[in-house]
């Protein structure tokens, strides 16, 4: 190849089967060129095989740099500055976007926080997605990321639909499993209140909690006694609208946020959200707590969501409509081309350009 047209970039996603890094490039930008670690994509959660050092010295011809997002968590510090060293061993580059600095899926944050003082200072290269984090990373660590927002979640030709308001209106709340982060049953008491409230006021409204049926049953591991018990007796008094089922697909998930009014994000801790990102596709306003960085990803609604007159006038607002909250189309596709250009950019100053071994 030419000094013209250099190979192109080898670059190895860890996770490879992820939403967020399918449309991290775009056609209208060559030059990278996904590889692939053969780790099986299910069903359940596989290790990611990259993050084997030994994999790594193996394989580390068949790749330029490992882009490190997510999935990490199972991992000791030794083994992270194993594969950071065997990353330099074989001069493969490494980059990590620093999507959580709180874990979603971790109650204690201690042991993670041990994990991102290994990875943060041995990658080659940082990113993370707002200027909030970014501030964050560099006052702990002394390493100022650069900053490149989400991408779209739904498929572009899906993003920006027309919407109406329901009557009544309805705010959703999705359990899903229990994830760790989830504040469930303050949130769910003080939506109740609000809801009522709100329909007293001539605007009814109906609470809407989806639930994976898992989480109901006692020997599951987030299982809640507690919380089972309300949402029994609350969906029996029709205070909420209760729905257990299995997982979403991609078509479900996106069918249930275009019915809602407001998704209700009950995070108790965490740093960024695909909910939100694939919310602002969709058109459908989101409330969530003054969680994370939330708030500069992308136009919501904060409140303390423990607080029922907090959220009776929070949702006052999330029905009034939110300035920007909705994508359009044409605004997601020009951030698309903007993010794979920043990548790219990124990856070309850690990999020399004289011609590699195309894959």
């Amino acid at each position: 190849m030419s000094e013209n047209h250099p190979a192109p970039v080898r670059v190895l996603h860890v996770p490879r089967a992820h939403g967020y890094v399918d449309h991290l490039g775009d056609d209208r930008v060559p030059g990278v060129v996904l590889v692939d670690d053969g780790t099986p994509d299910g069903p359940g959660w596989h290790p990611a095989r990259a993050l084997d050092p030994d994999w790594v010295l193996t394989h580390a011809g068949e790749f330029d740099v490992l882009h490190l997002h997510f999935g990490f968590e199972g991992c000791t510090p030794a083994r992270l500055r194993d594969l950071a060293a065997a990353l330099r061993t074989t001069g493969r580059a490494l980059v990590l976007t620093v999507h959580d600095l709180q874990n979603p899926h971790l109650r204690t944050q201690e042991a993670y926080a041990e994990l991102l003082d290994v990875l943060v200072p041995a990658a080659d290269a940082l990113l993370t997605l707002t200027p909030g984090a970014a501030a964050e990373v560099e006052r702990r660590w002394g390493r100022r990321p650069q900053v490149v927002p989400h991408p779209h979640v739904a498929p572009l030709e899906d993003v920006g639909p027309p919407r109406t308001a329901n009557s009544p209106r309805v705010v959703g709340v999705h359990l899903k499993s229990l994830r760790a982060n989830l504040r469930a049953l303050p949130v769910l008491r003080s939506l109740v209140t609000a809801a009522g409230a709100l329909t007293q006021e001539g605007t009814p409204t109906t609470v809407r909690v989806d639930v994976h049926g898992e989480a109901l049953q006692e020997g599951f591991p987030r299982h809640d006694a507690d919380l089972t018990a309300w949402l029994r007796q609350a969906s029996g008094s029709g205070a909420v609208d209760l729905r257990v089922h299995d997982r979403f697909d991609d078509a479900g998930l996106a069918a249930y946020l275009r019915g809602l009014d407001v998704s209700v994000l009950a995070y108790a801790h965490g740093t960024h959200s695909g909910w939100l990102e694939l919310c602002h596709d969709l058109g459908t306003t989101v409330l969530a707590d003054r969680v994370g960085f939330l708030h500069e990803q992308q136009p919501l609604v904060q409140a303390d969501l423990a607080d029922p007159s907090a959220v009776t006038g929070a949702l006052r607002r999330a029905f009034a409509g939110v300035a920007g909250s909705a994508a359009t189309a044409g605004e997601r596709r020009a951030q698309r081309l903007r993010v794979a250009r920043d990548h790219l950019g990124l990856y070309r100053s850690l990999v020399p350009a004289t011609p590699g071994v195309p894959a």
